[in-house]
């Protein structure tokens, strides 16, 4: 079980649950197709936007598998919300979890994902306890790749057109870091 003491702090971010004020800069980048383009949803009109983050607001623990934290990623500066990262626990017995995450295109290329990324693996093995955490992707997105790859994830498996999205065949792809390979 994890209850995270928020905000949880990184050099440059402040990740915090999510608010109904937020409602704004979630739109601003899920309305964008070319963040939506590698993701299993396009994008999202205001309504939809709303309800996702009404999601959101309640996932602030992880109590049992099958949870998810979903946190707000904002600039400590400013205090700018750019994105979120998402930590679920997939399964208890097997202390697995999974990361993702998504930034407003404006806030990519500056080292955001992975910095948000390392503070979600932090919580899944120094706080959850985690042996195993995982990130799948649209294997089309090398960006994305990337950043899993700077987190120290490997490379472990793509399955090639497994899954159809929007309409089209996607291979997806599967990255993961174990406990004993995690370096803080």
């Amino acid at each position: 079980m994890l209850k995270p003491h928020y905000p949880l702090t990184t050099d440059r971010l402040t990740l915090r649950p999510f608010t109904p004020g937020d409602l704004d800069a979630v739109h601003a980048y899920e309305s964008l197709s070319e963040v939506t383009r590698h993701l299993y949803w396009g994008p999202r009109d205001r309504d939809a936007s709303r309800a996702f983050l009404d999601k959101r607001i309640a996932r602030v623990a992880l109590l049992d598998e099958g949870d998810a934290l979903d946190l707000a990623i904002t600039l400590s500066d400013s205090g700018e919300l750019i994105g979120n990262c998402l930590l679920i626990w997939t399964s208890k017995p097997n202390r697995q979890g999974e990361i993702g995450y998504v930034l407003h295109p404006d806030h990519h290329g500056h080292g955001y994902a992975p910095e948000a990324g390392r503070a979600l693996l932090r919580l899944a093995f120094d706080g959850l306890g985690l042996h195993r955490v995982i990130g799948r992707l649209d294997a089309a997105n090398t960006a994305s790749a990337r950043v899993l790859e700077k987190l120290g994830m490997r490379h472990e498996a793509t399955f090639i057109d497994s899954e159809i999205v929007k309409g089209a065949w996607v291979s997806e792809a599967v990255y993961a870091i174990l406990d004993r390979e995690w370096t803080p």
